[in-house]
């Protein structure tokens, strides 16, 4: 019997006994439902967080500060129109944030050299303070505006229009998507190559007012928090807020420390331990999405591990279906025998049965989740998951589809390798004797 024909064969008997066989089904589609959802809750998670740690800063950088307590800051929804009598630059502190909500003591000359003196560091760069109050555009209202200090390093999300020009002399911006409405634009794409103005006060009191090119809108992140401004706005804000007065406020909260090319993970641990040792906290990219990253595999182990149990369920319910289907064919399969069929394709013909079942089981358990998933996730996405711009709750990778399948399938062929070689070890004559 040619193999076409054993898989015709095992295909037709799958379904001798239907309500036997979707029973087993059912069960394998609970699995591969779980299975699916809990990786594609994990993959979507994980890529939301990358995203928005790779969009904090470049790769070959330390932030590098005296201490650090992270705390993340509160969503709102949209600008706060600025009151002179009561808004304050929510970026007045010397410069700014390191991380979202973070602290930090201010950074002395020694520091720097300090710091400069660490193997495996190659320049640093201390981010000058910058302090704004309120942008405007047109014939807008005044709104509280803040201005990331580290856009040096920054790479945004951008939903459109492109990165900062570091080296350009004209002032650039990057404004934050949840500006738009407050300053009267229609899209992102109306807003890039607009020019707003924004206004800022000096340590003496003095009220300074500036234009900058909007050159691209940016998605909100969860790591880095204010508008991108190139560094030819960074130090003119730096030097306004100063008013020329020699030593006032120069400290800075952070530096850049840049590393040497070529280090080894093994080294960049080695520098940032070095800096540890010094009195210093410094993070790498990496450093960021580990624990985080970390925390959502545990979790989706933990998910995965239901579904895991879902389907040895299965798999014992495979076993039996064809246990049973054995018995019942023992007749026909002495009968097979007697007509020259071989032990081997019999094996092949149980086998390919329960493989069978794996596959529509898993089919439709991958089928119905993404269907599930993909309905769900845009309505979280449009409700209370309405602020995590860019995040994909569910994100359903063609090859994880797939190994979802090949596993289960795989689980079915194993489950019914017993009952397939006990129907291949049967003997013709006490098989066809079998009442």
């Amino acid at each position: 019997m040619r193999t076409i024909d054993v898989t015709r064969m095992a295909v037709a008997n799958t379904f001798r006994s239907k309500l036997r066989t979707t029973l087993t089904v059912l069960a394998l589609f609970v699995g591969a439902f779980t299975l699916t959802i809990t990786t594609a809750l994990g993959a979507g998670v994980s890529n939301y967080i990358e995203t928005q740690v790779n969009a904090f800063a470049a790769d070959d950088v330390l932030l590098v500060q005296a201490q650090t307590d992270l705390t993340l800051e509160a969503e709102s929804e949209g600008p706060a129109e600025w009151d002179p009598e009561t808004s304050t630059s929510s970026n007045s502190q010397a410069g700014g944030a390191p991380l979202a909500g973070a602290q930090a003591e201010p950074l002395t000359d020694d520091d720097l050299d300090v710091i400069r003196g660490i193997d495996g560091i190659d320049g640093i760069d201390p981010v000058r303070a910058v302090s704004t109050d309120w942008v405007s555009h047109g014939s807008s209202g005044r709104f509280e505006f803040s201005v990331n200090p580290q856009s040096a390093v920054t790479v945004a999300d951008l939903e459109a229009g492109e990165q900062l020009d570091q080296g350009a002399s004209r002032f650039e911006i990057v404004l934050p998507n949840d500006y738009l409405d407050a300053l009267g634009f229609d899209t992102a794409t109306d807003a890039v190559g607009a020019e707003v103005e924004i206004g800022m006060t000096d340590i003496t009191g003095e009220t300074h007012e500036l234009v900058a090119e909007v050159v691209g809108v940016s998605r909100s992140s969860l790591f880095a928090s204010g508008a991108g401004a190139n560094n030819a706005l960074v130090t003119e804000l730096a030097s306004l807020r100063t008013a020329g007065i020699d030593g006032a406020d120069e400290n800075s909260t952070v530096a850049i420390a840049y590393l040497e090319s070529g280090l080894t993970a093994t080294e960049i641990d080695q520098v940032t331990a070095d800096l540890g040792d010094a009195g210093f906290s410094a993070q790498t990219i990496e450093d960021q999405l580990g624990i985080v990253t970390t925390v959502i595999a545990g979790i989706t182990g933990v998910l995965n591990a239901f579904a895991i149990v879902a389907l040895i369920a299965a798999a014992f319910g495979i076993v039996n279906t064809l246990l049973m289907s054995v018995q019942e064919r023992t007749r026909e399969i002495g009968l097979m025998k007697a007509m020259g069929m071989s032990s081997g394709r019999i094996f092949a013909l149980f086998s390919l049965e329960a493989v069978t079942i794996g596959v529509i089981g898993s089919l439709i358990g991958v089928g119905a989740a993404v269907l599930v998933g993909s309905g769900l996730g845009s309505a979280l996405a449009a409700g209370p998951l309405a602020d995590l711009e860019g995040l994909s709750l569910f994100l359903f990778e063609p090859l994880s589809l797939l190994g979802v399948v090949v596993l289960i399938s795989a689980i079915a062929f194993a489950s019914g390798a017993l009952p397939a070689s006990r129907a291949a070890r049967q003997r013709p004559i006490e098989s066809l004797r079998y009442e």
